[in-house]
């Protein structure tokens, strides 16, 4: 008999959550611009977080309300593999934490908020390659009939759902990053006001390098061309990201070629071009290019031309090891960040040759964030 009650407590619980997620999930969302997050938090007073912290207790809900909704309609019997079950579960987690969070009155509220939003960001690390696990559960029973046209709507839909998880974890990791007593000279928060692409690409060449290194026991090496006391406005984390994930493409694009070769592999040319409107960084290989008719697949989820980390035997559990070609998620995600602020990624190929990748980064910062 208790048994039976506490089903159809959950059941009622369940049917009342899931009419308050969908009344969230018809608001709507309020964009932010970088300029705006940057001239906003320039000045962390008590009364501008208090501020910050109540526009986030009515947006974040919202924004994680339409993923909820969003994620038990899937094409194909996606919604229902294990792990998109279990990317739902943090979802509704999260949007019930902060829909149970009292109003933000004053500032001891909101540091408990802050500590409550930090949690949640740290509960939806493993998003990503969690919901790779449910595609790939999808693939495995599909199996060859799969067509990627089919797929569409599954791609669109990762595209929208990953977006939203770059801003979600940006005004997250922003706010939270506003507490910092002693933030790093010229950050606010996660934006630096003075960040010089051609460090950051230096950095991230460097990472990319030591991988290869690691994989191949030798790595091509990197030349950077550009102003390196050329500074602005950008997230030096997303740029990192970005820059790291073309050129280790590119390295293990040349060092696959030239593997056999006992000529020294063609060195990777990255160029930093400072425009009016936009700053564009060009990443450029000689590793014999993609053929035109692989081109459209580059930026789909469901393709990959390497071994797959993530089996259903990985634990997700520890860090997440970076190697050099991963479940095909690079590419596309590495877009959906430079689109986040207003920019854009292009790649270019010549087969035989090899490929150029265009990095496009608005200087404006005044784009508002996409919001699908």
């Amino acid at each position: 008999m208790v048994v039976m009650a506490a089903k159809k407590a959950c059941g009622i619980l369940s049917k009342s959550m899931f009419e308050e997620v969908q009344r969230w999930g018809c608001m709507k969302q309020t964009g932010v611009s970088l300029r705006y997050m940057m001239e906003f938090g320039s000045v962390p007073t008590e009364r501008n977080l208090l501020i910050a912290a109540q526009f986030l207790h009515k947006e974040l809900p919202i924004r994680i309300a339409r993923r909820a909704i969003e994620l038990e309609t899937l094409p194909y019997g996606l919604s229902e593999k294990p792990a998109v079950l279990k990317v739902r579960d943090w979802y509704l987690d999260s949007f019930r934490d902060m829909r149970s969070f009292p109003e933000i009155k004053g500032t001891n509220d909101e540091k408990e908020f802050t500590q409550m939003i930090k949690a949640i960001k740290v509960r939806h690390n493993n998003v990503v390659p969690m919901m790779a696990l449910g595609v790939q559960q999808l693939k495995k029973e599909l199996g060859p009939k799969i067509v990627h046209e089919d797929l569409d709507e599954i791609h669109q839909f990762l595209d929208r759902f990953y977006m939203s998880r770059i801003g979600i974890r940006m005004l997250i990791g922003q706010h939270v990053e506003l507490h910092n007593p002693n933030p790093p000279p010229h950050c606010v928060g996660y934006i630096h006001t003075k960040m010089s692409p051609v460090e950051v690409a230096q950095n991230a060449s460097d990472d990319a390098r030591a991988i290869c290194l690691r994989e191949y026991g030798s790595a091509p090496v990197v030349n950077i061309y550009g102003d390196p006391n050329f500074t602005f406005p950008y997230v030096p984390t997303h740029l990192q990201l970005m820059v790291f994930e073309l050129v280790k493409n590119s390295l293990r694009a040349v060092q696959e070629r030239h593997m056999d070769s006992d000529r020294v592999s063609p060195p990777v040319r990255i160029i930093v071009a400072d425009g009016i409107e936009d700053v564009t960084i060009k990443v450029s290989d000689e590793g014999g290019g993609i053929a035109r008719s692989g081109l459209p697949k580059i930026f789909t989820y469901l393709y990959s031309t390497a071994r797959n980390p993530l089996d259903e035997d990985s634990d997700l559990g520890t860090g997440e090891a970076v190697i050099m070609a991963g479940y095909g998620y690079g590419l596309p995600i590495s877009r959906l960040y430079a689109r986040y602020f207003g920019g854009d990624l292009q790649i270019i190929s010549m087969e035989g040759y090899g490929t150029d990748a265009y990095l496009h980064l608005s200087r404006l910062g005044d784009s508002q964030e996409p919001l699908p």
